[in-house]
């Protein structure tokens, strides 16, 4: 039989530079290097997230010390004014572009990224997102804001979809006796990201800005030309599973799990199952409590705790001089952070604890434990236990992040993973859908309590009990999740045949000497490069969250 080494030979002399057959393992290579190339990626889309950095610079990109407003200016005529500043909330329309496009282009493009690879998928994701910034900075600098929403917003949506789940497939391949724990590791960075980003981009603001310019449109271009190399390394990086590769000594399970599929659904297919709409509508259900939340979460905490948070606790929300106000609002800045930081902990750490539950049970847990948190949220604000209140807030922003990353390894036991990477980018419709029904769920809420005359700091309590009942809806779709018939799986045949591709299959599979050596040099050098900007970025959150309790 010709070896993978060899047969990786013939296809790389004649494959393209970013073909699928180009980057199939060969013997000798280290599988811990993948998660490194995904995360190269992930830390750089994930500054969508801190996005919000820039609003209130380009909200004065004109007036540069205040905003030179056109009272009477429509969003038609914002669109192309080059006289009056932009409105904080249009430029705030650029984060549902990012999470629409995100969950739309995943969906468009998943079967296409499974047939060219990870490595061409990852890389036109570095070329939208990278190159949505350059457009970015071009309607910045001529100040158009049609520009900015196409390059950063559309163009730069699709890179985020793309990047998204670039490495999905890829991670659940390598780590068949750890689903859960290696996609974990890389939608962590997504998580991530913002951490990283806001800073750098707060530091690049300051250091371009001068009497005439905010600095904005520089800062798009340096981050766009850092993004740029960070995603290239990632996604020339990536390397594929030769068919029916396993890990060395690792053989599956002898006891199989039910919910577990040893078989694989093809794509046209998954859709059409009941199983994939109940997993659709858990991941919703759990996103939009949690991305509502998360919208929130700087208002929250200063109209719920006011002035307990500057030592001055008999003072409510409209008590409070405008330097206080100031001087809660850095502190609440401390609160988003912490949050963040709960978020990107939760990814990993509740995806690998998947691999241990399972991830219908995981599933139960972040329901369960949400219903309960979210139903005890007013008792903690109506006592100002502040320490409860942060804690439970962090415990649901840990399952938020977890609930995406813990998916794909769901979506995987379910309907196997050949397609798994395109059935994950149709089920991020999901997200999309949840961005706007969590937002509007909270803002909406809100608005209506307020004109209602509810005191400041209880305007919350309804909202929280609306988020409950969400959570009780997507825990009766888990709860219905069941294994698939089957009739759904393709026959041994057509899984070999699209296996085939540019290597030799094995009809038992083996590990081809890959995967040896776990965290040698190379790949510890590989983690060091994402390791040592996440760490950078987890320090200043933890710097800004520890003025919450002073």
């Amino acid at each position: 039989m010709t070896s993978v080494e060899e047969t990786g030979t013939l296809s790389g002399t004649t494959a393209g530079i970013f073909d699928r057959e180009r980057i199939i393992a060969k013997a000798g290579f280290n599988r811990w290097l993948v998660p490194p190339a995904a995360l190269c990626i992930h830390l750089c889309i994930g500054m969508a997230y801190g996005f919000s950095v820039f609003w209130l610079p380009l909200s004065r990109a004109i007036g540069i010390n205040a905003p030179k407003t056109c009272a009477d200016m429509t969003l038609a005529q914002e669109l192309f004014t080059t006289t009056c500043d932009w409105r904080v909330s249009s430029l705030g329309w650029m984060f549902t572009l990012f999470f629409v496009l995100l969950g739309v282009s995943a969906a468009i493009w998943g079967e296409w990224l499974e047939r060219v690879g990870p490595r061409k998928a990852g890389f036109v994701a570095t070329l939208c997102w990278c190159g949505g910034l350059v457009l970015g900075a071009i309607g910045i600098y001529t100040h158009q804001l049609w520009l900015l929403w196409l390059g950063s917003g559309v163009i730069g949506g699709v890179g985020l979809g793309l990047g998204y789940i670039s490495p999905v497939s890829t991670l659940v391949k390598w780590f068949p006796d750890r689903r859960g724990m290696a996609t974990g590791m890389a939608i962590m960075g997504f998580g991530g990201g913002a951490m990283i980003g806001a800073p750098l981009a707060n530091m690049l603001l300051d250091y371009f800005k001068t009497p005439t310019d905010v600095g904005a449109w520089q800062t798009f271009l340096v981050m766009g030309a850092i993004y740029f190399v960070f995603m290239t390394i990632g996604a020339f990086s990536y390397r594929i599973t030769p068919p029916n590769w396993r890990p060395e000594g690792w053989t599956p399970p002898a006891k199989a799990n039910a919910m577990i599929t040893t078989g694989h659904v093809h794509l046209d297919k998954a859709h059409k199952t009941r199983q994939f709409w109940l997993i659709w509508w858990a991941l919703c259900l759990n996103v939009s409590a949690g991305i509502g939340v998360i919208g929130m979460a700087s208002p929250m905490l200063q109209e719920i705790f006011a002035g307990k948070l500057i030592g001055l606790p008999d003072l409510n929300f409209g008590q409070l001089s405008i330097e206080q106000k100031t001087m809660i609002a850095g502190i609440a800045a401390g609160f988003a952070g912490l949050l963040s930081l709960f978020n990107i902990g939760g990814r990993f750490f509740w995806a690998s604890l998947s691999d241990k539950l399972g991830r219908k049970n995981t599933y139960y847990t972040f329901f369960i434990l949400g219903i309960i948190l979210y139903a005890l949220v007013p008792t903690f604000a109506a006592t100002g236990n502040k320490v409860l209140f942060v804690l439970a807030f962090g415990i649901i922003l840990s399952m938020y992040g977890g609930g995406f990353s813990t998916v794909p390894a769901y979506l995987a036991d379910i309907f196997g993973t050949q397609f798994v990477g395109a059935i994950h980018g149709r089920l991020l419709t999901a997200w999309a859908t949840a961005g706007i029904i969590g937002p509007v769920v909270v803002n909406y809420i809100r608005e209506a309590q307020i004109a209602a005359g509810v005191p400041r700091a209880q305007v919350y309590d309804f909202t929280m009990y609306i988020l409950v009942g969400m959570l009780v809806l997507g825990l009766i779709c888990n709860m219905l999740v069941k294994p698939l018939a089957p009739h759904w799986f393709m026959k041994p045949e057509e899984v070999a045949a699209l296996q085939a591709k540019g290597a030799v299959v094995t009809t038992t599979g083996g590990s081809y000497g890959i995967g040896k050596g776990g965290l040698d040099a190379k790949a510890a050098m590989f983690w060091l490069l994402v390791g040592v900007p996440l760490a950078w970025g987890v320090w200043l959150t933890v710097l800004s969250a520890i003025r919450i309790f002073h």
